[in-house]
């Protein structure tokens, strides 16, 4: 030892440089500098001090000089750091204070699930010897760098669920060491470039969730590592490549959600590994091929939403690991292939909206584990085959709306795991399966219009998890007393139109969740049982047309959220019960054919949201009681055919919404023409059989009336033919007195202030006679008016109400002028739509005119807002409407505290209603109206989002197959591209604007950019359906959670529909009758 130490002595003495330096000791070659090993010790600490509180708490491990004892951080056997692993450590903050370029020997960077936010720094290029990169569940954005592509020794790189942007490197193919590559859950754009094809090494490719546009490039055919594939909602177009049947170990493959179109390729049956295929929601047409038989591996085929035609092939019963089959929504044809039932392992049948055709096939019964068989909305025919009855493991089964017929077999009684079973629809015969719910599991059970015969299943009585249940329409016969029993989560019980008898067993009372009992239409006796009263959440209760006797229970009068209660044609006693007053919620009571007696209760007229009111055919006596005009909202009211006396009430007037008035049969008396006043909606009136007297008033329902509405009442004068003419001093005296009562008016408000605005509401389907100019107010100069008395009048009052439409008044502006809130002397509300420039109605149009503006007052719908009347003069043109206090659909997607309770269902029922509201403008009304100007500003809401389309009065009335030319007055933003050069208005300019608005209320806000990046795209793609498709989950509107299960099925499908309706040729648009009953079905 000493003469070691001896000669190191000599050797340094020697050579003082060498000594002086920092050469390495021998163990120091193998590994880190002192300096490398304090470099990523400050490199490391420097990070975390910039990392905020909690996060440097949670690395307050991370002190002291050796980093290879720190959370999350592991050296190799030198001391240098390779991996540094904080995955789901609540890390917050940026990259950018770390210097990677100090970590040299870095091989794991792994991140995943923290908060990290900020673009990715360029220094992590540095990182030559990094492996595996995972930042995947964070909120990193910016473009992915192409400097990332110079880590070739990257095996993962997973940067899913953040925020990147831009398209994927071309370069990505010179990772040629990558096996797994997740991209997914980002905003990446732009196309798959073909150089990813280079990625031989690669079995995991997930791209899914983003906005990728392009083709699949066929260069994926040389992948031939592949195992799986996910490139789901995107915006991928062009035909599925061919190439794809080369990779040979393929297990998934997901290419849902896109827009993708042409053919299934027959390569795909090469794909002998595949364990699941999805590609539903495409545009993919054809056939399925009969290739697909060769995919021997198959769990799961999904392929519905296409627009696939031609018959299942029957090589689809090769695939004997199959679990799961859903070719729903598509446009199939031919029998199902008796080789289905070669799939003994399948759990999953989904084949309904098709057109299949052909009997069920017996060899279904070979699917010992089959869970769900739907089959509804086809063509199928024939029996249901007793081979159904081996399905032990079946818990839905849905056979509706197909052309089934015959007996049920008796093998159905062992489905005992059954919780969901439909029937409807179809030509059934004999008895339902009595055992049906003998394994207590049913939860559904529909059975309706069909022909069923004997009792209701007497499994059924002790079927206590019942939901929902529906077997009217049927020719069912028993004793309804043993039949039912005590159901706690019952909802919804329809046994209508059958032949039922007994009385209703007490125990409903026990039914506390029961929104609807309907079962009327039977031979059911007894008396109405008062533990009815006890089903507090009961909204629907329907017993007409049976043989219930006794008196109404006042136990009824408990059930607040009743909205209907129908208990006609039955022999009910006793009086009408004041309790029903209480019922605020109600909109219909029908307690028509029965013999109560009696007076009418004052206190009916609590019930203020009632529409339709049948008292008929009763022995009620006395006069009607006045506070029936408390009734505002009533629409159809009928009391014919009682004892009633003394005079038609004038507040009658003030029922400035009624429709329908039925009178007849009754001992009223008096004179009617003040008692009607201006009811200008009356469309229907029988005042026959009474002792009434005087001229007939001056409404519509007179004007059109025929003598058989106004017989038997020997005192009335008027212009009806075979009715005495008034004479003339009748008329001027009548003439004088009603002129009295609208000098009055100010001083008797409280009898006839809403006279004059039940005038501006209702006004009537006819032209009144112009008025001559008045030389004292120049503003009612050429006054043109459709009304039912003197158009200065209602002009004056829509002008005194709005200050001359004063701005502060305006709550709208369209396209075709602006929209005031006009609040009248009688608290009165109406919406005033003002045209930008005057209506010059000519006499020579005033004929055609009259007519269009009737024919859209007379439009009755309940998704369309109504329209009173239109006024015009030479200053102001103007239309009144009904006025709704919760704004308008753009109001509601513009208010973030309304977000939360806008949800998914109501959007889907605000679009429904749209299209049922112009479905009915185009379709049922005759000649059909246009409106022209679809827009979320011309939506009106109501407090339970209902939406109400308004703004009709730019429509111009079409006669069939004709079309219109008119100026431009549609919203900007929301007119069919047409109309910028043709000006040629038809029904499918509609359908346009209603596509705007189907995305506007998806995605939350109008969809102008999307649809115009959509259409870029398409110009420099070769594929026609890019302008048709973007990546659903991104484009949702973000303020709300994402759809799930079915609702999310029903979004993906309108969203569909709504992209069809934007085609650029007007011809290729379905019409709204179509997208109403698509999207309702």
């Amino acid at each position: 030892m000493l003469f070691v130490a001896c000669v190191l002595l000599m050797l340094t003495q020697e050579m003082p440089c060498l000594a002086s330096s920092r050469s390495p000791s021998p163990v120091a070659l193998a590994g880190p500098s002192n300096q490398t090993a304090n470099e990523e010790l400050e490199a490391l600490l420097t990070w975390k001090f910039e990392l905020d509180s909690q996060s440097r708490y949670t690395l307050s491990s991370w002190n002291g000089s050796n980093p290879c004892s720190w959370r999350g951080v592991d050296c190799d056997s030198f001391g240098s750091i390779v991996s540094l692993n904080l995955s789901d450590s609540a890390i917050h903050g940026t990259l950018h204070h770390l210097n990677f370029s100090l970590l040299p020997n870095l091989i794991a960077l792994k991140l995943a699930n923290n908060s990290l936010f900020g673009n990715i720094p360029p220094s992590m290029a540095l990182l030559a010897k990094l492996t595996h990169l995972d930042l995947s569940r964070n909120n990193l954005s910016g473009n992915i760098l192409t400097q990332l592509v110079s880590l070739r020794s990257l095996q993962v790189l997973n940067l899913s669920n953040n925020n990147f942007n831009g398209p994927i490197p071309n370069e990505i193919g010179s990772l040629s060491n990558l096996t797994d590559l997740f991209l997914s859950a980002n905003n990446l754009s732009g196309r798959i470039s073909g150089e990813i094809g280079r990625l031989q090494s690669l079995k995991y490719l997930e791209l899914q969730n983003n906005r990728i546009t392009g083709p699949i490039p066929s260069s994926i055919g040389n992948m031939s590592s592949l195992i799986e594939v996910w490139l789901y909602d995107n915006q991928l177009v062009g035909a599925i490549p061919e190439e794809i049947g080369m990779l040979g170990s393929l297990s998934i493959l997901d290419l849902s959600g896109n827009c993708l179109d042409g053919y299934i390729p027959k390569t795909l049956g090469n794909l002998s590994n595949l364990a699941f295929l999805y590609l539903y929601q495409n545009q993919l047409s054809g056939p399925i091929p009969l290739e697909v038989g060769g995919m021997r591996s198959l769990e799961s085929l999904q392929l519905r939403f296409n627009d696939l035609i031609g018959p299942i092939p029957s090589s689809i019963g090769n695939l004997s690991n199959l679990k799961y089959i859903s070719l729903r929504k598509n446009k199939l044809s031919g029998p199902i292939p008796s080789s289905i039932g070669n799939l003994s392992n399948l759990n999953i049948l989904r084949l309904d909206y098709n057109n299949l055709f052909g009997p069920i096939p017996w060899s279904i019964g070979n699917l010992s584990y089959l869970k769900h068989l739907i089959l509804f909305n086809n063509s199928l025919s024939g029996f249901v085959p007793k081979e159904i009855g081996k399905l032990g493991l079946l818990s839905k089964l849905r056979l509706d709306m197909n052309n089934l017929e015959g007996f049920l077999p008796i093998e159905m009684n062992n489905l005992t795991s059954l919780t969901r079973l439909d029937l409807s629809y179809n030509n059934f015969v004999g008895q339902l399966p009595q055992e049906i719910c003998s394994g207590q599991a049913l939860v559904r059970f529909i059975a309706m219009n069909n022909h069923f015969t004997g009792p209701i299943p007497k499994s059924l009585r002790n079927c206590s998890n019942l939901y929902r249940v529906r077997l009217n329409n049927n020719v069912l016969k028993g004793n309804i007393t043993d039949a039912l029993g005590v159901y706690s989560y019952l909802d919804y019980l329809e046994l209508s139109n059958n032949d039922l008898y007994g009385e209703l067993p007490p125990t409903l009372g026990e039914c506390r969740n029961l929104t609807s009992l309907i079962i009327s239409n039977n031979r059911i006796s007894g008396t109405i049982p008062p533990q009815v009263g006890d089903m507090n959440q009961l909204r629907r209760l329907d017993l007409s047309s049976n043989d219930i006797v006794g008196e109404i229970p006042k136990e009824l009068g408990k059930l607040k959220l009743l909205v209907e209660l129908s208990l006609d044609y039955n022999r009910l006693e006793g009086h009408i019960l004041q309790e029903i007053g209480a019922l605020s919620s109600l909109q219909k009571l029908n307690i028509a054919r029965n013999n109560l007696s009696g007076s009418i209760p004052t206190e009916l007229g609590g019930c203020s949201n009632l529409l339709f009111l049948n008292l008929s055919g009763n022995n009620l006596d006395k006069s009607i009681p006045v506070e029936i005009d408390n009734l505002r909202s009533l629409q159809v009211l009928d009391l014919s055919q009682n004892l009633l006396t003394g005079e038609i009430p004038r507040r009658f007037a003030q029922l400035h919404r009624l429709e329908i008035l039925n009178l007849s049969h009754n001992q009223l008396s008096g004179s009617i023409e003040l008692a009607f006043g201006d009811m200008v909606s009356l469309t229907s009136i029988d005042i026959s059989y009474n002792e009434l007297e005087g001229p007939l008033p001056n409404v519509p329902a007179f004007q059109n009336a025929t003598i058989e509405v106004v017989r038997g009442n020997r005192g009335l004068c008027g212009v009806i033919a075979s009715l005495k003419p008034c004479t003339a001093t009748t008329s001027k005296g009548k003439n004088k007195n009603k002129k009295l009562l609208l000098i009055l008016i100010p001083t008797l408000s409280c009898l006839l202030s809403l006279l004059l605005i039940v005038g501006i509401l209702r006004i009537v389907c006819q032209r009144l006679r112009k008025t001559e100019p008045s030389s004292n107010n120049g503003s009612n100069e050429n006054l043109w008016a459709v009304l039912t008395f003197n158009g200065n009048m209602v002009y004056e009052s829509i002008i005194e109400a709005t200050g001359e439409f004063d701005a502060k008044y305006c709550i709208g502006v369209g396209g075709q002028g602006s929209v005031y809130k006009a609040q009248l002397q009688t608290g009165e509300i109406v919406a005033v739509k003002k045209f930008k420039e005057a209506v010059e109605v000519k006499i020579a149009s005033e004929k055609a005119f009259e007519r269009e503006i009737h024919a859209l007052i007379e439009a009755r719908h309940r998704n369309i807002i109504k329209l009173y009347g239109f006024c015009s003069s030479s200053r102001h043109s103007f239309l009144v409407y009904e006025f709704l206090e919760s704004g308008s659909l753009k109001d509601v997607l513009n208010d973030e505290e309304r977000m939360t309770s806008f949800n998914w269902n109501k959007r889907v029922n605000v679009i429904k209603g749209v299209a049922c509201a112009l479905s009915y403008m185009h379709h049922e009304c005759s000649p059909p109206i246009v409106h022209r100007d679809v827009s979320s500003k011309n939506i009106l809401m109501d407090e339970q989002y209902e939406a109400h389309v308004s703004d009709f009065g730019a429509a111009k009335v079409l006669q069939p197959y004709s079309s219109d030319w008119t100026s431009f007055a549609s919203t900007f933003g929301y007119a069919a591209p047409e109309l910028a050069y043709t000006m040629k208005v038809t029904e499918k300019c509609d359908v346009y604007s209603f596509g705007m608005v189907t995305l506007e209320v998806i995605i939350g806000r109008h969809p102008g950019d999307l649809i115009s990046s959509l259409a870029s795209s398409a110009s420099s793609s070769s594929s026609n359906s890019t302008a048709s498709c973007w990546p659903l989950k991104q484009a949702l509107d973000q303020r709300i959670p994402y759809p799930d299960g079915d609702t999310l099925g029903q979004v993906a499908f309108i969203v569909k529909m709504a992209f069809t309706c934007l085609s650029a040729k007007p011809e290729h648009r379905p019409s709204m009758q179509q997208v109403s009953q698509e999207i309702s079905a």
